[in-house]
């Protein structure tokens, strides 16, 4: 493979990244249409500026003999991005691809299994924060996202911000709700996070820049509904759903 291919492959990438973050796309749709095009430029040896149709039927092909549906549109997504503000030209929608529709009802915890799941959670902070997801019908990111400036004790109201589809909306804070999170926050006395990361323990939670690894809340989350025997079609259903990321 020619040095200078893999060269200029990188540097239509990082525009790619740039683009990406100029765009104001969330996190972890940045790494997916990222990590798409790594896995195409691997896939077609680093050329994927003048893609035929043939080769894309190939390479979507053998996709989906190894990855799932939701992986095929994420890349087919990437491509689209790539060719619209990396290219800078015109995108049509390849007539090959077309995803199953799936309509699922989501997996619905009772409250005697969510009362259940709360009381095994030894570690305050998860089981605060498996509570508060739970109590307003938050996903995992916008719980982790939340700060303190955004309760509203007054109007009973939280502000979640940068949400789905990067939007801002208020739900309703249940008073119950409210005094679980008072009485958390004196535990930690953060002046910025909610819920703040434990890496330097209760003693460093009051200083700490970053809220609870995300890793860490759905591992904990896996093993304390496997341990209440919630079987549910996924961990995070355990929460009402609440734990899907943004």
């Amino acid at each position: 493979m020619k040095t200078s291919t893999v060269a200029d492959f990188d540097q239509q990438y990082q525009t790619h990244l740039k683009h990406l973050k100029l765009k104001g796309l969330q996190p972890k749709t940045i790494d997916a249409y990222a990590r798409g095009i790594r896995r195409m430029g691997e896939y077609f040896e680093h050329q994927i500026d003048n893609l035929s149709s043939a080769q894309l039927t190939d390479y979507f092909s053998d996709l989906i003999g190894t990855h799932s549906w939701s992986a095929v549109k994420l890349d087919l997504y990437a491509l689209k991005f790539y060719t619209l503000h990396v290219l800078g030209k015109p995108w049509a929608m390849p007539n090959f691809i077309k995803p199953p529709k799936v309509s699922r009802l989501p997996d619905i915890v009772t409250v005697e299994e969510a009362q259940a799941l709360f009381c095994a959670t030894r570690t305050l902070s998860y089981r605060v924060f498996f509570f508060t997801l739970y109590s307003l019908g938050l996903r995992l990111g916008e719980g982790l996202a939340l700060k303190v400036a955004d309760i509203d004790a007054v109007r009973h109201r939280v502000h979640i911000r940068d949400a789905k589809g990067n939007r801002d909306r208020f739900v309703p804070l249940p008073e119950v709700t409210l005094g679980v999170l008072r009485r958390f926050w004196k535990t930690h006395h953060n002046p910025e996070l909610l819920f703040p990361n434990r890496h330097g323990g209760l003693s460093g939670a009051s200083s700490a820049r970053t809220p609870l690894d995300r890793g860490g809340v759905q591992k904990t989350l896996h093993q304390v509904a496997l341990a209440c025997g919630l079987k549910k079609r996924s961990p995070h259903t355990a929460c009402a759903t609440a734990m899907q990321p943004t």
